[in-house]
């Protein structure tokens, strides 16, 4: 899921950070990788100490496309306490937070509260119950953490300016921003899923994704990347809980 995550985010710009460490963070790095995209990998040691030692040409791919950082002098050991040290600088660096897997006394939480801390996004992939895992993700969940399942689940948490960057009109600079007055004009340039999903929404009464996909016949992903394309445009409006409507 991290690797899965990290490569459709990347795919769509977006940088991704993490530290390196075996399993969650070196499937992130990965992931990334595969996009192609860009990743950052966080030390807790020197820059001439990688850890783990398996992760060495995993830096040396990373260094290549992204860049291999750190706080700590050359020579510096992966000592323990380190560790969660170096988290406030994965957070810091990024929109928001991924918790992937966490066990209950885990330093991705403490990377989660940083995150909280230096008021950014909190993101959790549910798990099951009796995983000890999965406590992590799934209390944050409770605690109001947005329930990530697909990369759109993260996108769409991003302030308007940022989506505009990681997905810009093409057609922008010939015609101008869209607006309420300019729209019909811009509703004309559609494609056929745009236009069903935007003729299916009403302005007076908001429609929860569900109740699109089921008017449209078109898989949830697709419909929410439709919907996120639109709003970029400015032709739909998000409201909380998944519900939608049209601005003109």
């Amino acid at each position: 899921m991290a690797q899965r995550l990290a490569r459709d985010l990347a795919q769509r710009q977006l940088v991704i950070v993490s530290g390196l460490a075996r399993g969650i963070d070196s499937a992130s790095h990965r992931g990334a990788l595969e996009a192609p995209g860009k990743t950052v990998a966080v030390l807790g040691s020197g820059l001439d100490v990688i850890y783990p030692r398996e992760n060495k040409k995993l830096a040396e791919q990373i260094a290549e496309s992204g860049a291999v950082i750190s706080e700590f002098p050359w020579g510096t050991a992966p000592a323990p306490e380190n560790f969660p040290i170096r988290n406030r600088i994965i957070s810091g660096l990024g929109l928001g937070t991924i918790i992937v897997e966490a066990a209950e006394y885990s330093g991705s939480l403490i990377t989660a509260r940083l995150t909280l801390e230096q008021n950014r996004e909190v993101f959790a992939v549910p798990g099951n119950i009796t995983s000890p895992q999965s406590f992590g993700p799934n209390n944050l969940i409770k605690q109001g953490a947005k329930l990530v399942d697909q990369w759109i689940d993260v996108v769409e948490e991003f302030p308007v300016s940022v989506r505009k960057q990681l997905f810009p009109d093409p057609e922008a600079s010939e015609r101008g921003a869209p607006s309420c007055e300019t729209g019909g004009l811009f509703e004309a340039s559609l494609t056929p899923e745009q236009r069903a999903v935007f003729e299916t929404l009403r302005p007076d009464e908001a429609m929860f994704v569900d109740s699109i996909c089921e008017v449209v016949s078109v898989p949830q992903p697709r419909v929410l990347a439709v919907l996120l394309e639109l709003e970029m445009n400015g032709l739909v409006r998000q409201l909380p809980g998944k519900n939608f409507l049209r601005r003109l």
